[in-house]
């Protein structure tokens, strides 16, 4: 009778695969902006929705934490997965919002580059994500992880790269000031799907 009453142990990895899927999705919608012609407005638009969806599946995410008294794995890391997961899809918004706010018309290639590397790092913490359920290949988990980790030391590279260039090549100090200041938010998108892929790491090292 009482496990009638309490949530199934397999939700808390459908929360975790749902946001994981809303990650990638909104990655793929910034990745857009790299297409010329690109309406800003309405991809921001388009993210912000899946940034509220992912906030409302976090919410839920905790309120059934707080119900259940058997977890499938540590109480503290799926609050913290859950918590990092959301980051991801926060920090892409708050790139969209940036690019929206700057009225940026055309990304040039290194930013251009910057998205599609986030765009890979997504997609492995959704490949991730999805292994937890079992964790029958703890390898194949861990090999995402050092994934994500080469990715985002990728997406260091190109921005250092590219502040580097514009302090050396453009003249126009507020020019400077705004491709800096969208490059850092692109690269806070990698290094939260960094933070993801340790928590994920710590899992696995636990329980498989």
């Amino acid at each position: 009778m009482l496990s009638r009453l309490l949530p199934r142990q397999s939700n808390f990895f459908d929360f975790f695969e749902k946001i994981a899927a809303i990650t990638v999705a909104s990655a793929r919608e910034l990745g857009k902006l790299s297409s010329d012609g690109a309406n800003v407005e309405e991809i921001a638009r388009r993210i912000k929705d899946l940034e509220h969806e992912a906030d409302e599946l976090t919410h839920t995410c905790m309120e059934t934490l707080h119900k259940t008294f058997i977890t499938p794995i540590d109480r503290n890391d799926i609050h913290r997965l859950a918590s990092k997961l959301d980051d991801i899809v926060d920090f892409i918004d708050g790139a969209a919002r940036q690019i929206q706010l700057f009225e940026v018309s055309e990304l040039p290639q290194s930013a251009r580059e910057a998205t599609v590397v986030l765009v890979q790092a997504t997609e492995a913490v959704e490949r991730a994500v999805i292994g937890l359920r079992n964790m029958k290949n703890a390898t194949a988990i861990l090999s995402e992880c050092v994934r994500i980790n080469e990715l985002e030391n990728q997406a260091d590279r190109i921005k250092a790269a590219s502040v580097a260039r514009l302090f050396r090549e453009e003249s126009d100090a507020i020019k400077v000031l705004k491709w800096h200041e969208i490059f850092q938010r692109l690269e806070n998108v990698t290094d939260a799907c960094e933070d993801v892929a340790n928590v994920i790491e710590g899992i696995v090292l636990e329980n498989a």
